[in-house]
């Protein structure tokens, strides 16, 4: 009865779901970069005051990430609200004259800029930290041919608005499902790949067990294997909020194509480069998800004990 009840409960949910991406499409896209900001922080106010599941989730992940609960966890929780609505405004608002706004709304660091002028392609990899729907914009606005992956978001028509935010400057967006074939055809066709690797992949869907903030968790292996097979580098990056409310692409670490040959090994670097930035810069992270709700089974633990002993 549970899942006809949830089917039951988006049918009578998609009206107002189209009818506030309507609004949004109308009241985001024509407002000043200062104006959008004002919005998101008053819609993240707002959020933060009804999602009480969403900041329960935020406070379990802030115990694991530094072992107990901040002091000040409630501002961490706040601030990571706001940069998740400055984030979906952004999208919104990049849906018209999107290469104009996000030239305005984000700069790319001179040593990103520099890997990204000697490496293609690359394949580009962060996570929902900053804004991460910018990075692939300015990686294509650096010369780059892109191709990114969208999963779903919400309903139909979050989905839809989201792919058309991100292929309105020129990228080229891919669904997740079946989105195998034509990234490797990309990357063997010099086009360079945006992926995000911190969300939770099962192993029946490719992901593999890493470590995760000392918790056994399934992330895509994606960016190792395409980087191994299209013998691309990798570079772990991310945007870093400015205090005008502006983003700055920032490199993390750069890998040579030779080092995504393990492929577990690579994964699981890109995953403790990113838990680094997080754990210092906690309230720019989605903090309101389930990273770590995968119930992991003995033979999945062992499995990762021993890659773990063999990579010492």
């Amino acid at each position: 009865m549970r899942p006809r009840y949830k089917r039951k409960l988006r049918k009578l949910r998609l009206p107002f779901e189209w009818f506030g991406i309507g609004l949004g499409l109308l009241i985001f896209t024509i407002l000043t970069r200062r104006g959008l900001l004002r919005l998101c922080d008053f819609v993240s106010r707002i959020m933060y005051a009804f999602d009480r599941r969403g900041k329960q989730y935020a406070r379990e992940n802030l115990e694991i990430m530094y072992g107990k609960l901040p002091h000040h966890a409630d501002l961490i929780i706040r601030r990571s609200y706001r940069n998740m609505a400055r984030t979906v405004g952004y999208a919104f608002w990049t849906c018209i004259r999107g290469r104009r706004r996000c030239q305005s709304a984000g700069l790319m660091s001179p040593e990103a800029a520099a890997f990204l002028a000697a490496n293609r392609p690359a394949v580009t990899v962060s996570g929902h930290i900053g804004c991460w729907e910018i990075l692939s914009q300015l990686a294509f606005l650096e010369g780059h041919a892109m191709m990114s992956v969208a999963k779903n978001i919400g309903s139909k028509g979050m989905t839809k608005l989201l792919m058309r935010a991100r292929r309105s400057i020129g990228q080229e967006i891919v669904p997740a499902d079946g989105a195998f074939r034509p990234l490797m055809a990309g990357i063997k066709a010099g086009k360079s790949l945006g992926l995000l690797v911190d969300q939770v992949v099962d192993p029946k869907e490719g992901g593999i067990w890493v470590r995760f903030f000392g918790r056994p968790v399934p992330v895509s292996a994606a960016p190792a294997f395409f980087a191994a097979k299209g013998k691309a580098p990798i570079v772990i990056a991310w945007s870093r909020p400015l205090r005008d409310g502006r983003w700055r692409c920032e490199r993390i670490a750069t890998y040579a194509p030779e080092a995504a040959r393990d492929v577990w090994g690579m994964t699981q670097r890109c995953i403790r480069d990113l838990e680094s930035v997080i754990r210092r810069h906690p309230s720019c992270w989605v903090l309101n998800y389930r990273y770590f709700r995968k119930k992991f089974k003995p033979e999945d633990l062992r499995q990762l004990e021993e890659r773990e002993a063999k990579a010492k």
